[in-house]
């Protein structure tokens, strides 16, 4: 099975690297970088080296990349996914988005949040959240990766909401992340002296995942959820911890928690349940593709408090893009994927 990943150079598209390494049926075909065109990736990247070889070319090439390739991963800022889409596909490869383009199903929340005009609203993407769409990302065409902050949060509330165990207008969402979600990019905020020995708040009240996650809980619901969503940068490479709140409806016991997070993930085996009264961490998750998840029940304020943990990369980006390329095509979900966290 070939591979061509657009924007080889970014977090991402080395973590795709790292992990399709030791994949048994992945082949690498294409990289591409409009910055370093003609450099070997190991030239960027000196820990791919004996891994790859390949010199990267040009996404101008994009038709005849998608032509020689099984699947095509777009690593791309916002906006440019869209824009070769359909190229992508009519020369009969499949593709998966890391970037926003193609996440939501109504293309004007894009558009607002993005501040873009989406110029391939008839996708029919599909959303790439594994656990929770499987059966549709088996036939897809396009898939949407979701974000970081948003595997970690969805993954977390969807039995509550779904199971209707919570009141849905009382949710929260309080999440830390390493510095690497921020991508690969020199900003003032990322720089070690900023953000060592450092926690700050950001996007308070209008982080682009806000809406991506309302989108999943609205859909696990059947109505319309607002959520409020706060994210923190913390002073570690990669991770992230979501710790997410909700008031318990009249009469809803910890035992009905409990088997609602056991039929929603007791099959799973990328979702690790902590039981309630556990508690994930990053450190327990780092460099794999798990996702740790625990809860608690305060009685005194008749909240359910969730805990979800897992690496902004791989489950939350490059692993769970894999995870969803095993299903599009037919292979063990766990190809490429089966490692333990590392520790410490």
């Amino acid at each position: 099975m070939k591979f061509s990943i657009l924007g080889a150079t970014g977090y991402t598209g080395e973590e795709l690297l790292r992990i399709l390494a030791n994949h048994p049926q992945a082949q690498v075909q294409y990289l591409t970088s409009e910055n370093q065109t003609g450099a070997p990736i190991a030239q960027t990247y000196p820990h791919l080296t004996q891994f790859y070889h390949d010199t990267m070319i040009s996404i101008k090439e994009v038709e005849h990349i998608a032509s020689s390739s099984d699947v095509v991963f777009a690593c791309l800022p916002h906006g440019h996914a869209m824009a070769i889409g359909e190229q992508v596909t009519r020369a009969g490869a499949r593709l998966i988005d890391m970037g926003a383009d193609y996440r939501f199903a109504d293309t004007s929340v894009y558009e607002q949040w993005y501040k873009l005009k989406h110029v391939h609203a008839n996708s029919q993407a599909v959303y790439g959240l594994t656990e929770l769409r499987r059966e549709q990302v088996k036939s897809a065409r396009i898939v949407a990766n979701p974000g970081c902050y948003t595997t970690a949060s969805i993954l977390a509330l969807t039995p509550l909401v779904q199971n209707d165990l919570v009141d849905r207008r009382t949710l929260i969402v309080d999440a830390k992340s390493g510095v690497s979600g921020a991508g690969r990019k020199a900003e003032t905020m990322y720089l070690i002296c900023e953000a060592f020995e450092n926690v700050q708040a950001y996007g308070i009240a209008n982080h682009r995942h806000t809406p991506e996650i309302e989108q999943a809980l609205s859909a696990a619901a059947g109505e319309a959820i607002t959520i409020n969503f706060t994210p923190h940068l913390i002073p570690m490479p990669r991770g992230i911890l979501a710790t997410c709140y909700a008031s318990l409806n009249s009469g809803v016991t910890a035992e009905q928690v409990d088997q609602a997070f056991q039929k929603a993930y007791g099959g799973e085996y990328f979702i690790r349940l902590l039981g309630r009264g556990g508690y994930p961490a990053t450190k327990n998750t780092r460099g794999s593709n798990f996702c740790d998840i625990a809860w608690h029940i305060d009685a005194r304020t008749n909240r359910v408090i969730v805990v979800s943990a897992l690496d902004n990369l791989v489950k939350g980006a490059a692993g769970q893009a894999v995870q969803n390329m095993n299903v599009m095509f037919g292979i063990d979900e766990k190809a490429g994927l089966n490692q333990a966290p590392l520790y410490p």
